[in-house]
C-alpha cells in the first residue's frame, strides 16, 4: 500500500497529465469521440522518455533548464531535450496530438514509427494500435535506441530497431509515422503500406539561416489502391533531417514550392509518371498534384 504522501504525488502527477492530455488534444481540434488519443495522452509518463531532470526546453533562443526535476514541469506545449548537442528534442505535443489524430491508428494495426528518439510517441502509437496491434520502431541513434528499449519494456506490442528506417525493407503495415525530415515520399515507405494505409511525414526543403531545419509540411499520403496515393497537408512542421532520406537538389525545389505558400492545395501523389499542370513539386520518379488522384 502506498504511503499518504507518495500516493498524494502519484494522484498529483495523474492530475496534471489528465489536464495536458485534454488540454492539447482539444488545441488539436481532436473530436472528442477521439477518446483513445486522449487516453493515450492521459496514460502516456512523459517523464520516463525525458529522463532524470531538471531537464532543458527548447525556445527560439536556445534551450533553459527547468528550476527543478518536478514531472509537472514537463506536461506542457513543449520541447524536451534528449540529446540538445544533436539538437534531438521529444517534439511539440500539439503539433503530434494533430498528426496523431490525422493518421488515425486502429485498434490492431501494425504500425512503423520512424525517428523514435527515445520512445514518447512509440508508446503513444502502442497505445493506439492496442494489444492486438504492433508497432516496430526505427532509431539511428545508439544511445537513443537503447532508452527507448529500455523505456518500452512494459509495451508488448513495441519493438525498437537499431538502424535508420529509410533504408533496407520495412515490414508490411496498415500505417508509418516518421519523425525526420525527408525530401520525398520514400519508396520503401510507399511500398510497405497496405490497401489504405497511411504515410504521415515531414516533407521538409533546405535548410534555413544558420543552418537551422527549413520549415515545411506535415504531407499525409493514402493508399487508395495499388497505384494510386491520396495526398493532404496536415500542418506545417520543422524537424531535424531524415538520414537517408533526403536529396540536395529536390530540397532547393521544396523550398521555392514552400515558399510559395499553396500547399494546402496538393490533393495526390503521382509516382513513375510526367508531371503535368497540376503539379505543386517532383522529385525523382515522384510528383505532387494539386489534382485528386485517379
Amino acid at each position: 500500500m502506498l504511503k499518504s504522501s507518495t500516493r498524494k504525488r502519484v494522484e498529483r502527477l495523474e492530475a496534471h497529465r489528465f489536464f495536458f492530455s485534454n488540454l492539447i488534444t482539444a488545441a488539436a481540434g481532436v473530436s472528442k469521440a477521439n477518446e483513445r488519443l486522449v487516453t493515450a495522452f492521459a496514460s502516456t509518463p512523459r517523464e520516463r522518455f525525458a529522463g532524470p531532470g531538471p531537464w532543458k526546453i527548447f525556445t527560439a533562443t536556445g534551450y533553459i533548464e527547468t528550476p527543478t526535476d518536478d514531472p509537472a514541469f514537463l506536461y506542457q506545449d513543449i520541447l524536451v531535450a534528449i540529446a540538445p548537442e544533436r539538437r534531438i528534442n521529444i517534439g511539440q505535443p500539439l503539433l503530434h496530438a494533430i498528426c496523431l489524430a490525422a493518421l488515425n491508428i486502429k485498434e490492431g494495426e501494425s504500425v512503423v514509427h520512424v525517428g523514435a528518439g527515445t520512445g514518447y510517441y512509440t508508446a503513444l502509437l502502442a497505445s493506439l494500435t492496442g494489444p492486438t496491434g504492433s508497432v516496430v520502431a526505427y532509431e539511428i541513434e545508439k544511445d537513443l535506441s537503447e532508452r527507448a528499449t529500455r523505456n518500452l519494456r512494459d509495451y508488448r506490442n513495441a519493438t525498437v530497431r537499431h538502424r535508420s528506417g529509410a533504408e533496407g525493407p520495412l515490414p508490411e503495415c496498415d500505417a508509418i509515422y516518421v519523425n525526420a525530415g525527408a525530401t520525398a515520399p520514400l519508396d520503401i515507405w510507399l511500398n510497405a503500406l497496405r490497401p489504405n494505409g497511411r504515410l504521415l511525414f515531414p516533407l521538409t526543403p533546405a535548410d534555413g539561416p544558420g543552418g537551422m531545419p527549413g520549415a515545411g509540411g506535415m504531407l499525409l499520403i493514402t493508399r487508395a489502391s495499388d497505384d494510386r496515393f491520396d495526398a493532404r497537408f496536415v500542418d506545417t512542421a520543422t524537424f531535424i533531417p531524415c538520414v537517408g532520406g533526403r536529396d540536395d537538389e529536390t530540397a532547393l525545389k521544396l523550398r521555392v514550392a514552400f515558399q510559395r505558400g499553396d500547399f494546402r492545395n496538393v490533393r495526390s501523389l503521382r509516382r513513375n509518371t510526367r508531371p503535368d499542370e497540376t503539379c505543386w513539386c517532383s522529385g525523382n520518379g515522384w510528383w505532387l498534384s494539386t489534382s485528386v488522384s485517379m
